[in-house]
């Protein structure tokens, strides 16, 4: 398949599965996205992004306008002649903490359904969504063998291939990743995948299903223990009047055996759309199968801590005279508009139930474009989100009583003297 431009279907145009498309459209492949929301399949066949990521409106412009890109409610249009179908599907937490795994069941029950009147066609169906160890053997498979009946492995070749972008970095996180990860059946390589990846130089692990299901929860799961365990050593410090500073200087400075200092700086809560997420349903696994993991079953509530800590810190900034307070940044980082679990929602809303008066710098939040999930949890948490949201000009103009800076959207403000206090602080 060396060479070869594939015709790519992806299933779910969130924000893993729109970035990839694009950047795979960038590459001289074909793909067709299948969307539920009509608003969205509109903006995308008109070459309107459907959130903000640095670099992807004009990836998406180029591959809309080249006929590379576009997006269809049909499973079968999407199919049709695709030699790759790419599942990217929301897996969020149900209420027990386990990942909700109903929009993955209903997609490959789709797919499997077109398959089965497509019945000359072979084709490669990679998931993406992260979901519980034994998924793609236990409950995937289990779908396409009853709908497609006996040789079905001989026409649909299934393949876990996890995905490690972060936002505000993702288009360079999928051209330069710290690595490949194809699961299949026994492990053996897919020559479909391969070919996706064929012009990506990073390391390439071929395992079996499991162990693929399984690295985008230790990854997760890690960062998010770097991240809370460097705040609760914050904290120790500001307690004993200890520098953090210098303690984290000397922590860093041992790149042998303390790894990467990229998630170990205290400061803020972590938050976006798969730390939490993945770390409920991490714990939710390990009480399952009684593996004791009391660190991780403190993840949430550390963090939760931690969010409470700075709230009160902000607080203690201001006297009962004094309520007029600007965040900068309200998504869960800067030049995105993703407000899924940030944690500077969750101080905005502690702010207005303290009776603060509060407004928000982000110019990267439109409110009329937020979408599914995202469309949910902004009201549901602010609902007064639209009269909170002021430009740079209002911002930089008026007086204010504390300036809380969030996330790096700080940096396009001038505050010279105000008050200023950096959630992502170090002292």
């Amino acid at each position: 398949m060396d060479g070869k431009n594939l015709k790519v279907a992806i299933f779910g145009l969130g924000y893993v599965g729109f970035t990839a498309g694009c950047c795979i459209a960038s590459e001289g492949h074909t793909v067709v996205g299948v969307e539920v929301s009509d608003a969205k399949i509109e903006d995308i066949n008109s070459g309107i992004a459907p959130f903000e990521e640095p670099g992807l409106s004009a990836l998406m412009t180029d591959a809309v306008e080249a006929g590379r890109l576009s997006a269809t409610k049909s499973v079968k249009q999407a199919l049709d002649g695709a030699d790759l179908g790419i599942v990217c599907v929301g897996t969020p937490s149900g209420p027990n903490g386990a990942h909700d795994m109903r929009y993955i069941a209903d997609v490959s029950r789709q797919i499997a359904v077109v398959m089965q009147e497509m019945s000359d066609r072979k084709i490669t169906i990679s998931f993406r969504s992260t979901m519980r160890p034994g998924s793609m053997r236990n409950l995937i498979s289990p779908i396409f063998a009853s709908l497609l009946e006996d040789g079905w492995q001989d026409r649909i070749d299934l393949v876990y291939n996890p995905e490690f972008l972060r936002e505000a970095q993702a288009i360079s996180d999928y051209f330069n990743p710290s690595k490949i990860v194809i699961g299949t059946r026994d492990g053996s390589p897919s020559a479909v995948l391969e070919a996706l990846h064929e012009n990506i130089k990073a390391p390439l692990f071929r395992v079996g299903y499991e162990e693929a299901e399984l690295t985008k929860f230790v990854d997760n799961s890690w960062h998010a223990v770097k991240v809370s365990f460097a705040n609760e050593m914050g904290r120790i410090c500001e307690k004993l009047d200890v520098s953090a500073s210098q303690v984290h200087e000397i922590f860093v400075s041992d790149t042998k055996l303390n790894i990467s200092p990229y998630y170990t700086r205290p400061g803020g809560a972590f938050g976006g759309s798969c730390l939490p997420k993945d770390v409920r349903a991490l714990t939710y696994i390990a009480n399952d199968v009684n593996a004791n993991t009391h660190l991780i079953d403190s993840l949430l509530r550390s963090n939760e801590a931690h969010k409470n800590h700075q709230f009160e810190a902000a607080m203690k900034l201001l006297d009962g005279s004094q309520n007029r307070v600007l965040m900068a940044g309200l998504a869960f980082k800067a030049d995105t508009d993703d407000l899924r679990e940030s944690p500077n929602v969750d101080l905005a809303r502690k702010f207005l139930e303290a009776g603060i008066d509060l407004k928000v710098f982000d110019p990267k939040l439109e409110p009329s474009r937020l979408r599914g999930q995202n469309l949910g949890y902004a009201y549901s948490a602010l609902p007064t989100i639209d009269q909170l949201l002021i430009a740079k000009e209002e911002a930089e103009g008026s007086d204010w009583d504390l300036v809380v800076v969030s996330n790096a959207t700080g940096s396009q403000l001038d505050l010279a003297g105000k008050t200023v206090f950096t959630t992502h602080s170090i002292k």
